[in-house]
């Protein structure tokens, strides 16, 4: 009987042990795809949301094409923000996406160093001047290099380029850097990228002729792969709300 005793006492503190010792339920996370040209405006309503539903929200950035690559492997994540709809559209026919909303323009710019110091001008032909030292980005990795080709390709100097550039580079963000670190005289960039505070005093913008290059819709797309679609939809509502189109033409992404 008092063994008895004794072990109730002992399955009664453990427990109390246990129930003091719970660990409290995590809070939901999120994962969002974002281009690395609009991690700004992603980053001002990932703070919206997570004070409204007191969550946490990650954000892995990168080229657009990575990123997809990323998300197909890992068959993980909420949100993709990519900066071209191309690849929204290749979503939708891999059935990754299950929705989808409008949330601003983003346009490709010719971009020298600060000032323009060789008067370069606006003519696509120089990126085929062998007096000037050319990067371009890689159209298998990221938006701008995809882009970037179709401008080259429509005005049918692509593969005369491809002879000149000193290297192909991943993303938007080291297409700065090349000007920024002076190896580079001239890039195609997203013109958002030359609006930034931080970037104002080291690239200038030249821009390129519509019949090259027209503005890009931007889209951000719900992943078919979420653990929290309510909140994934409630991101895209901001997002695409007019709140929301202000916070991305705020970093040069307005229609």
């Amino acid at each position: 009987m008092r063994n008895g005793k004794i072990v109730f006492i002992l399955m009664a503190f453990l427990l109390i042990l246990t129930s003091c010792t719970k660990k409290p339920d995590k809070p939901k996370e999120l994962l969002i795809y974002c281009g690395i040209t609009l991690i700004q405006p992603i980053m001002e309503i990932k703070t919206i949301v997570e004070k409204e539903y007191d969550c946490n929200i990650l954000v892995t950035k990168g080229g657009s094409g990575n990123l997809l690559t990323s998300l197909k492997l890992s068959k993980i994540g909420d949100l993709y923000l990519p900066g071209s709809e191309s690849y929204i559209k290749q979503c939708y026919k891999e059935d990754l996406i299950a929705d989808t909303v409008f949330v601003g323009c983003n346009r490709a710019s010719i971009m020298v160093q600060k000032g323009n110091p060789k008067n370069i001008s606006s003519d696509l032909n120089n990126f085929t001047n062998k007096d000037y030292a050319v990067v371009i980005g890689n159209p298998e990795s990221g938006s701008i290099g995809k882009e970037t080709k179709k401008i080259l390709t429509k005005k049918g100097i692509y593969k005369q380029v491809l002879g000149n550039v000193l290297f192909l580079t991943t993303d938007s963000k080291d297409l700065f850097r090349v000007l920024k670190d002076k190896e580079a005289d001239l890039v195609i960039n997203w013109y958002a990228v030359s609006q930034w505070e931080e970037n104002k005093d080291y690239v200038t913008a030249i821009k390129i002729d519509e019949k090259y290059a027209n503005k890009k819709r931007l889209v951000i797309g719900s992943l078919k792969t979420s653990k929290y679609p309510e909140i994934a939809k409630r991101f895209m509502e901001i997002a695409g709300s007019k709140e929301g189109k202000e916070i991305f033409r705020k970093y040069g992404f307005g229609q």
